[in-house]
């Protein structure tokens, strides 16, 4: 009530869920929102309506939950991809610190190899170390 007062546009204030539909990162646009909206005209009580819309309701709900489990996930893969990609560019730019420019090909031989998972992309620096 005091946002409200102050005039502040919900749009604007960060937190609210018009914000966040505004902004793109909540589902807007979804069939299953179709059974939220008010009903003006009054329907008579009949038990077994009343407990086939209580299922309904119930099912609508979970639909809901899956697709904006989906919609989110979508909007982190971007994320993942961008972050796997800056990465792997820090690694080109600091693989004097993974492997030292002075360290003999000896000791090289003597270390653990570690493996390598097969989703990883190897990177060619030029290097070769023996």
């Amino acid at each position: 009530h005091r946002n409200f007062k102050k005039k502040r546009n919900p749009r604007k204030m960060r937190w609210t869920k018009a914000f966040r539909k505004a902004a793109g990162k909540e589902l807007t646009v979804d069939n299953s929102f179709e059974f939220e909206k008010r009903r003006n005209e009054p329907v008579k009580y009949q038990r077994e309506l009343w407990n086939k819309t209580v299922d309904a309701m119930k099912r609508v709900e979970e639909i809901k939950q899956k697709r904006q489990a989906r919609f989110i996930m979508n909007r982190l893969k971007k994320s993942k991809e961008l972050q796997k990609a800056e990465d792997i560019k820090e690694v080109k730019q600091n693989i004097h610190l993974l492997r030292a420019p002075h360290c003999k090909p000896k000791i090289l031989k003597n270390m653990v190899i570690l493996q390598i998972p097969s989703d990883f992309v190897s990177v060619d620096v030029g290097v070769t170390y023996y």
